[in-house]
């Protein structure tokens, strides 16, 4: 069976035994033939402890709010990686304003989501990947962190290509594509070391680099002058008047951009800094309250600065031909003009052309200021990623890697690639991008799924379990994630039109289908679905019998 649960336990025994506090995780086992005790945490590269204020009786205090500030900003920077960047700016290109509505509900699904991994994180005092390690046996366990780290890896290399196109834009081409992901391995280590300066101050380095992106992206904003109203019709009418299949796909890409599945593993990883009594439900309950509020603000601001991206290449670039866009370029002297064909087709840009489009229009500083917002994006995604890698490794298998084999492992199977790609011209790297999207889409129901199983398990999250509204909001909201990035797999796949890859993208799918059902399977199960559990009538001998086979 999937799951192992004991007998129902109180999370809030207060009592000690031997000078150890109770176990509060007591209804999650662990399947490992030799596990480790559960009152125990897994190290994290952070040792340091936010202590939260007490005797504070209001109903809300901005103190406290300051002291749960930080893991929200760093969750948040998932959602300006250099992958959403790009997403955002084919959007404005391609749909104008029609779709930010789309951008905004796949904001609000992230963040309900990311509740739910906090949540979980609160109650339990784990993160996903170790909750997933005492619940799941052997071969899904693997199976799900074998998904999880394809995901990491995919938007390492994103946050790769995107720094190296943005050192290559500063240096006016001077620095080439090739080297300039080669810098990338060096500064995500010198980055890293801001974490021997305490925990406070890595979270502020965040918070400087999502400052840069915001008025870096904000400069072109009020530089172009959307137009508000148009804007604001695109935001909250759910509506794409006169769009087509080519809007369709761009939609279902910004979903697939927005909501990122190692994020999810990332984000209570982060807020164990905070010190929670969990055997106190009114602390509970008053983390999982300002999480939540701080969780809300990030993603506000990550929200405000994706459109801004959006807007900008709606209002300018809209219905811009390659023809319209070349003229202006070879008229102020642009070395790019060869990027652009002379022909009447609707101009495609990406995070390279978006640079060098807004130079030709709006001056030189309009691209050097873009490529800095992109060069921030990409350090900061950059080590997101590697401390997802990092817990993830730690959660599933119970191993404590140093960071720097953990960044070396992980850098060296996103650069090789990248590095390969890049040493032929930066259209490639654009279409390694476009993968690495479907890449990232795909991997969203081993992220979503679990999540909503685990919160939806009574034993688990005992009285902060879904709800019965909960519960089918978040089916409806996985079932519709899953099935629209499934969607835009099959779509790209079709559009390379090669028999071979649709024989082994069959195969592959046929795989990739039977083991999301069988997560779905034990998630119904969960969600009270009781019919489909063929084991309840003797769960004790199940236990047993997996216990021997482990063993």
């Amino acid at each position: 069976i999937m799951f192992r649960t004991t007998e129902k336990s109180s999370m809030w025994d207060s009592s000690d035994r031997g000078g150890v506090q109770a176990n509060q995780y007591g209804s999650i086992s662990n399947p490992d033939p030799n596990p480790v005790a559960q009152d125990e945490h897994f190290s994290t590269c952070f040792e340091d402890m936010v202590a939260i204020p007490e005797n504070i009786n209001q109903v809300f205090s901005f103190r406290k709010l300051w002291a749960f500030t930080g893991p929200g900003f760093l969750m948040s920077i998932a959602y300006l990686d250099p992958g959403n960047i790009e997403s955002d700016l084919q959007c404005g290109a391609i749909a104008g304003f029609k779709l930010i509505w789309v951008l905004l509900l796949a904001t609000i699904i992230g963040l309900l989501m990311q509740r739910l991994a906090a949540r979980l994180g609160v109650v339990t005092g784990m993160h996903l990947a170790e909750v997933c390690n005492r619940q799941y046996s052997r071969v899904p366990r693997v199976m799900l962190w074998f998904m999880v780290e394809v995901a990491i890896i995919g938007s390492d290399m994103q946050e790769v290509i995107g720094s190296a196109i943005a050192l290559n834009l500063l240096s006016v081409g001077r620095i080439p594509l090739w080297a300039g992901v080669l810098i990338t391995i060096v500064d995500t280590f010198t980055f890293l070391f801001f974490d021997k300066f305490g925990l406070r101050k890595l979270e502020a380095l965040f918070g400087f680099l999502i400052t840069v992106m915001a008025l870096s992206f904000g400069f072109e904003y009020v530089l172009v002058k959307p137009d508000q109203g148009e804007l604001l019709k695109g935001m909250f009418l759910p509506y794409c008047a006169g769009c087509g299949r080519a809007q369709l796909e761009q939609a279902v890409g910004i979903i697939g951009a927005v909501i990122m599945p190692h994020n999810i593993y990332l984000h209570w990883s982060r807020l164990e800094s905070r010190e929670i009594d969990r055997n106190k439900r009114e602390e509970v309950k008053e983390a999982n309250k300002y999480f939540f509020i701080e969780s809300a603000i990030a993603l506000f601001i990550s929200f405000i600065i994706n459109v801004f991206v959006v807007a900008v290449f709606a209002q300018a670039f809209y219905n811009k031909t390659n023809m319209e866009v070349n003229a202006l370029c070879n008229a102020t002297g642009s070395p790019h003009t060869n990027l652009f064909p002379l022909n009447n087709d609707t101009l495609e840009v990406d995070i390279y052309k978006g640079g060098v489009v807004l130079e030709c229009f709006f001056g030189p500083a309009a691209l050097y200021i873009w490529a800095i917002g992109i060069l921030a994006a990409g350090q900061s995604s950059t080590m997101t990623g590697t401390y997802s890698g990092q817990f993830v490794m730690e959660g599933f298998w119970n191993l404590q890697c140093s960071r720097f084999k953990r960044i070396l492992l992980t850098r060296s199977l996103a650069i090789v690639p990248t590095l390969f790609v890049s040493s032929k011209d930066v259209q490639h790297l654009t279409w390694m991008n476009n993968i690495l999207n479907v890449l990232q889409s795909v991997q969203l129901p081993f992220a979503l799924i679990p999540i909503l199983t685990f919160t939806s398990l009574t034993s688990i999250m005992n009285e902060f379990a879904n709800g019965l509204v909960c519960k089918i909001f978040g089916v409806i909201v996985t079932l519709a994630v899953c099935a629209i990035n499934i969607y835009f797999f099959v779509v790209y796949i079709m559009s390379l039109n090669s028999v071979v890859v649709y024989v082994f993208a069959g195969l592959g799918s046929l795989a990739y289908l039977c083991f999301v059902l069988y997560l779905v399977w034990h998630s119904l199960i969960a969600l009270g679905v009781s019919c489909l559990d063929r084991v309840t009538s003797r769960p004790t001998v199940l236990i047993e019998e997996q216990s021997e086979h482990d063993s």
